[in-house]
């Protein structure tokens, strides 16, 4: 049996067999292109094969694409969102300095007559008494602050120093029970009283003859009697009257028209006329 197996040529002479027909191969594609044909024949049927074999590294290649891309999408994602929480943040920032600038501006721009002398002040505390309506100013002493000093907002009158420190002092409103402040009517000059009824935004007017000609919507300044509050301020706007013949006197409200709960800045003011030869204010920016 082992004799039928070793019959035929060796390996040497198949090996030199095999050698020389791929040289005459080549050498007869070479000089006539005679494989021409068979080439094109051999890449068409070996083509998908080829395909498939790069398939799964090409897919491999994809999903390793499409994680990067998500994970470059997260973090992008994140970081923007970080830069938006910080430029909301920036932004309403900005928007209340705005808001501050514009008070500002608008307190500054009060009309103020050419004698008296002003300057800014801010709000420091509000008094939790419900019973009596005063706020703390981070003006006193030092700045010239005096007791009866005159208070207003960009709006109007908001009332009067009650109380003076070093380097701050008490507001008294005009709402407080205990306030009054000379007035009289924008459109006929006609003068009264109002007085505070413990409610920020409402007014008393008392001891008004029901025959006075006074309407509802009527502006009310300063007087500048009593030689506290100087003339032509704006104090209040009066909301109602009621002409009952069984009371003596009309019973007349006005609102304020600081806006004494929205209280930020603060315009301190110091008429030449109050001002005694024992006390001197100092000069302050026009």
């Amino acid at each position: 049996m082992n004799s039928i197996f070793l019959r035929g040529p060796s390996l040497h002479i198949k090996l030199v067999f095999a050698l020389a027909l791929s040289v005459g191969l080549i050498v007869f594609d070479h000089v006539f292109d005679g494989f021409a044909t068979t080439r094109v024949y051999f890449n068409s049927v070996v083509s998908p094969i080829q395909y498939l074999a790069n398939l799964p590294s090409e897919m491999l290649n994809a999903s390793a694409s499409r994680l990067v891309s998500h994970q470059q999408l997260l973090e992008e994602n994140a970081e923007l969102q970080h830069n938006a929480v910080i430029l909301n943040g920036k932004l309403q920032r900005f928007v209340l300095l705005q808001e501050e600038n514009d008070r500002l501006r608008r307190l500054l721009n009060t009309p103020v007559r050419g004698d008296i002398r002003k300057e800014v002040a801010e709000l420091m505390a509000v008094d939790n008494n419900p019973y009596s309506h005063q706020i703390v100013i981070d003006r006193g002493a030092i700045q010239g602050v005096y007791e009866g000093q005159p208070v207003i907002d960009d709006k109007g009158i908001v009332g009067q120093i009650m109380q003076v420190g070093s380097t701050n002092s008490r507001v008294l409103l005009i709402s407080d029970v205990t306030h009054a402040i000379p007035v009289r009517v924008a459109r006929n000059n006609i003068r009264m009283v109002v007085s505070g009824s413990g409610s920020l935004n409402d007014l008393i007017i008392q001891h008004v003859p029901h025959s006075a000609d006074v309407k509802e919507g009527d502006l009310l300044l300063s007087s500048g009697l009593g030689n506290v509050f100087p003339e032509g301020y704006p104090v209040a706007r009066i909301t109602s009257i009621v002409r009952d013949e069984g009371r003596p006197f009309a019973q007349i409200n006005a609102e304020p028209v600081a806006l004494l709960d929205r209280l930020k800045y603060l315009l301190l003011l110091w008429p030449n006329n109050l001002v005694g030869p024992e006390q001197t204010v100092p000069e302050v920016e026009q």
